[in-house]
């Protein structure tokens, strides 16, 4: 999987050997990914407010080495993948990298295959991660890092305490955004086995050719490019938790080798002879209708009923539409830490209207509208007109982040508007007022968020929700200097 061309995807490679960065460098180049690279943990970390969606760092560095590294991006950018290296011998501990949080392990030497699949693989994860609401340790309503005190949430934490610690499989369902790995977090995290490892996989991300390799490891020479053994998730999740994301994902063929694993703890390795015994507890979700797959052949009925023994549901936003306050006012105060404001809540009337929205992103979706909110809030307390369009307020629409803003460029001999005319002036046309209007409104964000993120063009995209390319081609027109 290439990166997108016109929005490169970012990838910071942390190695103290160089020709080893320049040949990992040159194969992400080749794929069209954006690469960044370090020659410690110490100067990774200085990279990552440039924007990185994955992380690869060997695990013997000078000064902060790489396990060192992923404790610290674990807990300051957990949503970013980090892939670590390592040399033979040194197996042991890329396996407990991987139970500490690392998304994978490469053995050097590895192939260029490798390097494809791995990267791809941890991009959609990335991408997926980023879809999923997540929210964190509140100071409001809540518990188990979920905010809420509706019926729906309360009967949530009451179901959460019950099963915690049980060896009940558990399937967790519910629409994207709606906190579903947080659950099975806290289903670990309340366990006996909360000493033990919590691994995590999102099948949405797996080639369904790599599933059984994923799940169950494999033994050298098993095929084309395995130079080594590796372990797979089930013995890395040994004594611990093993979280299957987007289990309606895995292909049928897949689904009779699971069943067996779950009825009796063991499995072989791809290519290997040796059964191998585990003692992990399964946890399983789904934001599918398991029923309508299995109707359709797309899912195993005996699988499903071995998975449902305890069954979860998570209600949709809308559902627990007296919990939005809770989530504005506990997602107001994160964003007043990480960009530096003072807002100290929301109107009657910003809040009423947040309530009434359906939002079908459900969590996350509330997430980046306060976070864009926030962002262009020059007042207080967030108003009605601070809002979104699509929410009754004046600010961009963040439903198309990879279009310009207008679609029309303003006439060669016309000098850039500074302000709309005042009412009862004369105007050439109703059409000639918005374009105006709307360059104005325009240059006020543009030029906002560029004072925002120091001139950093890529940074200020971000914040804007359009593409890099986009928001240069609107500073050209603009007569905004590009500052990056």
């Amino acid at each position: 999987m290439a990166a997108n061309e016109t929005e490169a995807k970012r990838v910071l490679i942390a190695d103290d050997e160089i020709n080893m960065r320049r040949v990992l460098e040159a194969l992400l180049r080749r794929d069209g990914y954006d690469v960044v690279t370090a020659a410690n943990g110490n100067e990774a970390l200085a990279n990552m407010g440039r924007g990185i969606n994955m992380v690869i760092t060997d695990l013997k560095m000078p000064l902060l080495d790489g396990m060192g590294l992923l404790r610290k991006l674990s807990v300051e950018y957990p949503d970013v993948p980090v892939v670590m290296i390592t040399a033979h011998g040194s197996v042991e501990n890329a396996v407990e990298a991987v139970k500490l949080g690392a998304f994978d392990y490469l053995e050097k030497p590895f192939d260029q295959e490798q390097i494809h699949q791995i990267v791809a693989k941890a991009m959609l994860t990335h991408t997926l991660a980023r879809r999923d609401a997540r929210p964190v340790d509140t100071t409001v309503h809540g518990r188990f890092r979920l905010v809420g005190d509706s019926p729906a949430i309360r009967q949530l934490y009451a179901v959460v305490e019950k099963v915690a610690d049980t060896p009940s499989t558990v399937l967790i369902t519910g629409e994207s955004g709606t906190g579903k790995e947080l659950v099975a977090r806290a289903l670990h995290d309340n366990s006996s086995r909360r000493a033990g490892p919590f691994i995590k996989i999102n099948c949405a991300a797996i080639p369904k050719t790599l599933m059984e390799s994923e799940l169950f490891g494999y033994e050298k020479g098993a095929f084309t490019g395995a130079v080594g053994s590796k372990p797979g998730r089930f013995e890395l999740a040994h004594g611990g938790t093993l979280f299957l994301d987007e289990i309606g994902e895995i292909p049928v063929e897949m689904q009779v080798k699971l069943l067996r694993v779950l009825q009796e703890s063991e499995f072989e390795r791809v290519g290997g002879i040796k059964t191998i015994k585990v003692d992990v507890r399964l946890l399983t979700a789904t934001n599918r209708d398991l029923a309508v797959e299995i109707a359709g052949g797309g899912f195993r009925d005996d699988l499903y009923y071995r998975l449902n023994v305890v069954p979860i549901h998570l209600p949709a936003l809308r559902e627990r539409r007296q919990d939005i306050p809770l989530l504005v006012d506990h997602f107001i105060a994160r964003f007043n830490e990480r960009l530096k404001k003072q807002i100290t809540g929301a109107e009657p009337a910003a809040v009423e209207r947040l309530v009434a929205h359906n939002w079908p992103g459900n969590i996350r979706e509330l997430e980046n509208v306060i976070e864009r909110t926030i962002l262009f809030c020059e007042g207080p307390r967030i108003r009605l007109e601070d809002l979104p369009a699509d929410l009754g307020g004046a600010t961009l629409r963040p439903s198309q982040p990879d279009l310009p803003v207008v679609v029309s460029a303003p006439p060669a001999a016309s000098p850039p508007p500074s302000a709309a005319p005042p009412v009862g002036e004369e105007v050439g046309s109703l059409k000639e007022a918005v374009r105006v209007e709307t360059e104005r409104v325009e240059r006020d964000l543009i030029q906002r968020a560029l004072d925002e993120t120091g001139g950093n063009v890529t940074q200020a995209a971000r914040k804007l929700q359009i593409s890099r390319k986009s928001l240069q081609t609107k500073m050209k027109e603009l007569g905004l200097r590009d500052r990056d």
